[in-house]
């Protein structure tokens, strides 16, 4: 028997069903099929990630510095090597293409 995948859309809207309290877990783990158990690890993924969503910002901001520092030496190192290879054509008695 294969086991069955869910995406995550669908595990966070049952996630939020458990977290309304409309419902039990059991309720909600027996209207979708599902056992009761992985409804809870869902649950607690969830919760631990919680803390994570409201420091969004501040590591975006950090991506976007350090990917920004990247750029630039990632630039200057293709200026390097531009201006070497140029060089070593010259040296070499290669024509540098136009």
């Amino acid at each position: 028997m294969k086991r069955r995948t869910f995406l995550p859309a669908f595990k966070a809207e049952l996630v939020q069903t458990v977290l309304r309290g409309e419902k039990t877990l059991a309720q909600i783990a027996g209207d979708q099929q599902i056992h009761p158990n992985m409804l809870t690890q869902w649950k607690a993924i969830a919760l631990k990630g919680l803390p994570s969503l409201f420091d969004e910002g501040r590591k975006n901001a950090q991506r976007e510095d350090e990917h920004q520092g990247l750029v630039e030496e990632l630039y200057g190192q293709i200026g390097r090597l531009t201006t070497e290879n140029a060089w070593l054509k010259k040296k070499s008695g290669l024509k540098p293409n136009p």
